[in-house]
């Protein structure tokens, strides 16, 4: 009887082994994710911003998530990493992307002199987010540095310039530089002072030597696979003659989805953009599996030289896009928005037009305005700057954004405040 007893018990804690095994193994994923979600880091920012709100059923919503849980979110896109506060395209800008919650993060891509591939917004942007200035591979630059200049009553008649591009160098001269936060002293007298001229409302805190790494295409790949985040790559338009050296741009577009597969990274992680139709409608023909979500960025900047960008994109111009196979447009936050005749913040035409169009939307870019309560939003916000009045402001502007327009993503140079809203608001 007591051997019985004792085979049936083992039995039965064996059978509940194997079925917590099972149950284990079947959820193993819902685990992982629960195991990054318990990694996303918000700080403080996103709190102050929701409590500087003005009292409303979005601010009593936003404060019932103050505990979370917060998770990753593809909502929640990381522009040039977590620019605000680190050097943009730099390791530790992605890193705290990632750990904001960003499930998407960018590379703006360039390439060097030998045609490797690297993290950088512009092709020669060095002068201004690097310390290239400051080291031996100055002398390699487009430009020199050169001093600001005054007349006799010290008014500025001359700034301070310089210009330094990936293409002037090798990218294993480029790997010896460190980031910076992008800015330049337009008074300066040396290159000391050129260095130093971050917007007064970032920070220099993570720009010392042991920070501010750059990183090329290949390592920024490794870094994001690691990080468990999706890609958007940005082919950038290049500042040299195309073809370099016989690198056409056809060769430069290629390039960087090659070293996605060779990366062994499938297509649905990435979101190749560029504000070059060309580029979308070359990837579209050529690389189907990436083509089906590259990211047409819309470049609507009324205030550049350019009057063929001066206005949104009509209907019909939606449409055509649509018929090319173009999937997703993104444009500049501002240009999805409008007034209505009480002031009150809703959706643009253009906005109305790409739904229409039946055309997915990203946006960009928030936090990256500097201080709203000043009453200038700047660029970003120049349709609705009216209304700004407070930090608290942008938290309504997402809202609008992501339920009245209806974005599937948004850039942010701070991801955490999109991730606290996304978390709240329950979007994947």
């Amino acid at each position: 009887m007591r051997t019985t007893f004792l085979t049936l018990v083992f039995t039965a804690i064996i059978a509940t082994l194997s079925t917590i095994t099972a149950a284990g193994n079947s959820d193993s994923g819902t685990r992982q994710n629960q195991r990054d979600d318990d990694r996303v880091q918000l700080g403080s920012r996103p709190f102050f911003l929701v409590h500087d709100m003005d009292p409303s059923a979005l601010k009593t919503k936003l404060e019932s998530c103050e505990n979370g849980p917060f998770y990753r979110t593809d909502f929640s896109i990381g522009h040039r990493g977590a620019a605000m506060q680190f050097p943009e395209h730099t390791r530790e800008s992605y890193e705290a992307a990632a750990r904001m919650g960003a499930g998407i993060i960018e590379c703006d891509v360039t390439f060097t002199k030998d045609k490797e591939l690297v993290c950088r917004h512009s092709q020669c942007d060095l002068h201004t987010t690097t310390n290239i200035l400051a080291t031996p591979l100055a002398a390699k630059c487009s430009k020199p540095f050169t001093p600001a200049e005054f007349d006799l009553t010290g008014k500025l008649v001359k700034p301070a310039s310089a210009m330094c591009c990936a293409s002037d160098i090798t990218q294993a001269e480029f790997k010896t530089l460190r980031g910076k936060m992008d800015g330049a002293n337009a008074n300066a007298k040396t290159v000391v002072e050129y260095l130093n001229g971050t917007p007064s409302w970032r920070t220099d805190l993570y720009s010392g030597p042991s920070s501010g790494t750059l990183v090329t295409h290949p390592e920024y790949i490794q870094l994001i696979k690691k990080l468990g985040a999706k890609y958007t790559p940005e082919l950038k338009s290049a500042s040299v003659p195309m073809p370099f050296d016989g690198f056409t741009q056809q060769a430069y577009a290629k390039k960087m989805l090659d070293q996605y597969k060779d990366a062994g990274v499938p297509a649905r992680k990435v979101f190749a953009q560029s504000f070059d139709l060309q580029d979308i409608l070359y990837w579209i023909k050529h690389e189907p599996e990436f083509g089906m979500q590259a990211v047409y960025l819309d470049d609507i900047d009324p205030t550049d030289d350019n009057p063929a960008n001066d206005a949104p994109k009509s209907l019909p111009q939606l449409q055509s896009l649509v018929a090319q196979g173009v999937k997703i447009i993104a444009p500049p936050m501002w240009a999805l928005l409008d007034l209505n005749a009480k002031g009150t913040i809703v959706p643009s035409q253009y906005a109305l037009d790409a739904k229409e169009a039946g055309l997915d939307i990203i946006t960009w870019t928030l936090e990256r305005s500097g201080i709203l309560a000043d009453g200038d939003g700047g660029w970003y916000y120049q349709t609705v700057n009216s209304t700004l009045t407070k930090e608290g402001n942008m938290l309504e502007v997402l809202n609008v954004l992501a339920n009245d327009v209806g974005i599937r993503g948004i850039f942010s140079d701070w991801p955490a405040t999109v991730t606290y809203y996304a978390s709240c608001m329950g979007l994947k």
